[in-house]
């Protein structure tokens, strides 16, 4: 793993109204890392999620990407720069066959115009082989042969998580934020799920932030580990040291009781 900083969160504080979800919350993700955010429901770990990608502009604080302040980027200039996301709900086009709506992902990174893409032959044809060549590539490392031409909608709930996976990969990432990708899985999809995951960030060299509730999962896959309660953080550190963090116990088992 390298040590150059990929994402960092300083001080970065949401308010909705009078209700804060986060306060002075600083986050650094290292190149090449799995970086896990873990936190009770409503501790504000989608909200930091949302920031990042630009749905929610901050009241307080900075984000750097690679170095570079990105508080005032688009959302889908985000994209192009290589921050991806799969939600925590799926997000597809159910109507459509698993390898188009890997194809739909691509079209953010298309540089030929709409002329020459209603001509089609010439620059973008060949455009257009490339990004299927990567697509395909995608179906192969995620497993989707089988289903390549089915409709999405179609699909039990576990494989359409893979394809929304294979969408953001899609993308080329250089950054994959994952907002609970195990939720509604079995074992075995989540056991598939977390091999892909690994896979992404140790062959692929994918730097990797994801928010997660199995923590069976979390400590067992992730480098670093942020806690966040009630829009605060409470703990960072590896897995080890957060485990056993008196502060992460109390928030998620409750304070011990005594005479």
């Amino acid at each position: 793993m390298k040590d150059e900083t990929k994402l960092k969160l300083e001080h970065i504080s949401l308010s909705f109204g009078e209700q804060r979800v986060l306060q002075d919350v600083s986050i650094q993700v290292k190149e090449g890392e799995l970086f896990a955010l873990i936190g009770p429901n409503g501790a504000g770990k989608t909200c930091i999620l949302n920031c990042i990608n630009g749905f929610y502009q901050p009241d307080q604080g900075d984000i750097f990407f690679e170095g570079r302040n990105i508080n005032k980027v688009k959302p889908y200039k985000r994209a192009q720069l290589g921050i991806s996301r799969v939600f925590q709900n799926v997000e597809l086009y159910t109507g459509m066959t698993v390898l188009d709506n890997l194809m739909v992902a691509r079209h953010v990174l298309m540089k030929k115009g709409a002329i020459a893409g209603a001509i089609y032959f010439g620059p973008a044809h060949d455009e257009d082989i490339e990004h299927r060549k990567v697509v395909e590539d995608i179906i192969d490392f995620l497993e989707l042969e089988p289903i390549r031409k089915s409709k999405v909608g179609m699909l039990p709930y576990g494989m359409r998580k893979r394809v929304e996976l294979g969408r953001a990969l899609a993308l080329a990432p250089r950054l994959l934020l994952l907002d609970e990708p195990l939720a509604g899985m079995n074992l075995e999809e989540k056991e598939d799920i977390a091999r892909f995951i690994l896979d992404m960030q140790e062959e692929r060299g994918i730097t990797i932030l994801m928010v997660e509730h199995d923590m069976g999962l979390v400590m067992d896959i992730s480098d670093r580990i942020a806690v966040l309660d009630f829009g605060n953080k409470i703990a960072e550190g590896t897995p080890g040291e957060v485990s056993t963090n008196e502060q992460v116990i109390k928030a998620y088992l409750g304070a011990k009781s005594g005479a």
